[in-house]
């Protein structure tokens, strides 16, 4: 079942780069009390998430904040080093990246994608949502293209 407006988001573990290596977030934490913006991809450096999806909320990320956002998080079916040189190669620092390395957080929401055809194992689908303090208020998946989850339509149901 794929996740809905209205749903709570699960709790599970993500993981992001600190100072001293791999860190854990717990979705909790990181979703309680707060507005969060979250999109995810199949994957960093892939030409649509790196030419196209990541540069509009790079762009877009002051007026996000503006709307009243506590945070923007950005997570794909990637280890917490790839998503680290991701974001620096992005200039994506207003940006939280947080590595999804097994699929568990996709998986549990129901949004992940089999692309093991492709030699890419599981990922994530693509999709962004709204969170209230971690209730889901928009999400928009998309089957092709970046129309549902990009920064400007989040920015329109801000």
């Amino acid at each position: 079942m794929s996740l809905a407006i209205g749903d709570t988001l699960p709790n599970l573990t993500l993981k992001t780069n600190g100072a001293q290596g791999p860190k854990d977030i717990d979705t909790d934490a990181l979703f309680a009390g707060k507005k969060v913006v979250l999109f995810a991809v199949p994957g960093a450096f892939t030409p649509g998430c790196s030419n196209t999806h990541m540069p509009g909320f790079v762009i877009k990320a002051d007026e996000i904040l503006a709307k009243g956002v506590d945070a923007i998080v950005c997570t794909s079916v990637n280890d917490a080093f790839v998503m680290d040189a991701w974001q620096k190669d992005q200039n994506a620092q207003a940006i939280t990246m947080l590595a999804d390395g097994s699929a568990d957080f996709a998986e549990a929401i129901g949004l992940s994608k089999d692309l093991t055809a492709a030699g890419l194992g599981v990922r994530s689908q693509r999709y962004a949502l709204i969170a209230n303090d971690g209730v889901v208020e928009y999400l928009g998946v998309d089957e092709k293209g970046v129309d549902k989850s990009s920064a400007e339509t989040i920015l329109a149901q801000l």
